[in-house]
């Protein structure tokens, strides 16, 4: 691999390394890592003490290998208690996607015991390896994921997978909580997959993520399920854990297409 990081730098861009490849073309790359480059760029708006709370992503193209990309971020309304921002990314003149976020204020609270929103997954330690069969190009986002099977069984329906990051966002760089959870929840229409790859083609033109607290430590869980329909439009949505417990949820409307 060529690189050490999903994306290297180049001028006040960036240029996204086979480790984002995608498993539909050896050119475009998963959403995963341009999602996180993108909140990247927003986390660094956001006021001391704020929380982004939900992701709304629309995926307008494909995010190209090797094209010099760049991401604007704003301030849409700032507030005491609530700040909403937005941003695009771009590869020249052509937007890729376009992403708006919510950040709420936090504070200290004394809550009584409360009960997680979903079982447990267990720990990763205790899981079985897991690769995601279905990429096309031997290097790509699925040898960059380091993945756990925690529950369930792979394309049968719900499905649940621990992964973590095995290479930084940008080399030298900490990923940031929230940069590990859309790295991972991208995933989940092909965690969940419910279709036969050889007979089907499924991408989401969005995903929305919606949080209650922070990811703790370097594994995202994903217990994902996706449910297609017969005239051509399907849902993938999963609960996102962290070893601690539920942090969140995540959904994708689906495209479903027969592989010509």
């Amino acid at each position: 691999m060529s690189d050490d990081a999903f994306f290297r730098p180049d001028g006040d861009g960036f240029v996204a390394t086979p480790h984002t490849r995608g498993p539909w073309s050896d050119d475009h790359a998963h959403g995963g890592p341009p999602a996180a480059l993108v909140v990247r760029a927003l986390e660094r708006l956001l006021p001391h003490g704020a929380l982004i709370t939900r992701v709304a992503i629309d995926l307008l193209r494909p995010v190209p290998l090797g094209a010099r990309l760049t991401v604007a971020a704003e301030v849409v309304r700032g507030g005491r208690s609530v700040t909403l921002l937005a941003a695009t990314l771009r590869a020249g003149d052509k937007e890729l996607t376009r992403t708006q976020a919510v950040a709420l204020r936090t504070t200290t609270l004394s809550l009584p015991p409360l009960e997680p929103p979903g079982p447990l997954l267990p720990a990763p330690a205790g899981c079985e390896p897991f690769e995601f069969p279905f990429f096309k190009h031997p290097v790509g986002y699925h040898t960059a994921m380091e993945c756990r099977a925690a529950r369930g069984r792979f394309g049968v329906g719900r499905f649940a997978v621990w992964m973590r990051a095995r290479v930084a966002l940008l080399a030298d760089e900490a990923w940031s909580p929230l940069g590990r959870i859309l790295l991972a929840a991208d995933a989940q229409s092909g965690v969940s997959l419910a279709l036969d790859t050889k007979r089907f083609s499924f991408v989401n033109p969005d995903f929305t993520l919606h949080l209650h607290r922070p990811l703790e430590g370097e594994w995202a869980g994903i217990d994902a399920t996706t449910t297609p329909w017969p005239h051509g439009t399907g849902l993938a949505e999963s609960l996102v854990h962290d070893p601690r417990g539920p942090v969140g949820r995540a959904a994708q409307s689906l495209l479903i297409d027969p592989v010509k």
